[in-house]
């Protein structure tokens, strides 16, 4: 039991992550963005506390007064909302950002864990929590890739590696071993669609960690919303990497993915 301070982004997997550690017995205070954090949360969590973008020292400030040691970071946060609205960064984001080589999302993180270390705060790795979500490698559907899927899958895979390397994203499309789209900052929804719009359909989506990745700053997650821009951009196959994806809302995901003909293998 313990006590610990969720700093949450969008999405729903901030509300899971409070609901386990609630179960097992641990207090947990929320520290959300307004206008991007669910506000779901603040009915599971023991106490929240809501920012504008760009409030750090309000944040770390109000980490302190309670009284957590340990930090958990989660939630989407897209990289456009870090370049568009850098004018609204308080004095100390703005001084963490000048000192950045680059602005990596694990240069970005690194960053923060620095700050929060100096105030005697550790990051910890949610996957503890959530590694029942992580499915292990095997077929998840009723329908196998197919051999033209299996070889984009392969060439997928291996050119999603070394994307990750780069720290610019993790998905690629593959549409008869030609990738047709690369994550960059725009997310991995938006480029499923614009491979839809630039293949005409039937391409295959592999989503990839970055190699050791660090899990308390980054988990790799597809949900619900991802698999119907998959069947919107009419995709046939996807991707993900065994142990290190987490997969949100399985058993309906899984069922929308065998109406839907999509074929889904962890590998």
């Amino acid at each position: 039991m313990g006590k610990i301070g969720l700093v949450a982004g969008g999405g729903g997997l901030p509300v899971l992550f409070a609901q386990e550690a609630k179960a097992r017995g641990d207090k947990v205070v929320g520290f959300g963005l307004k206008g991007l954090t669910a506000k779901e949360l603040e009915a599971v969590v023991d106490k929240m506390h809501w920012f504008e973008w760009g409030q750090l020292q309000k944040a770390l400030f109000a980490l302190g007064i309670a009284r957590v040691n340990k930090v958990v970071l989660l939630g989407k946060i897209k990289k456009t909302l870090i370049f568009q609205n850098e004018k609204n960064l308080d004095e100390k984001a703005r001084g963490i950002f000048k000192k950045l080589s680059d602005k990596n999302d694990y240069s970005i993180l690194k960053a923060i864990e620095g700050a929060l270390k100096k105030i005697g705060i550790g990051l910890i790795d949610a996957a503890d929590y959530l590694g029942g979500l992580m499915p292990a490698k095997g077929l998840l559907t009723k329908r196998p890739p197919d051999g033209r899927e299996e070889k984009d899958i392969e060439i997928g895979s291996n050119m999603a590696r070394e994307l990750a390397k780069f720290d610019t994203g993790q998905t690629v499309c593959v549409k008869d071993g030609c990738a047709v789209a690369l994550e960059g900052a725009e997310g991995t929804d938006e480029t499923i669609r614009r491979a839809g719009a630039l293949s005409g359909g039937g391409f295959t989506v592999v989503k990839m960690a970055r190699p050791n990745q660090d899990m308390r700053f980054d988990i790799p997650l597809i949900g619900l919303l991802t698999l119907k821009t998959l069947i919107e951009a009419k995709a046939t196959a996807l991707a993900l990497e065994a142990r290190k994806t987490i997969l949100m809302d399985r058993e309906e995901l899984i069922a929308l993915a065998d109406r839907s003909g999509i074929s889904i293998v962890v590998i």
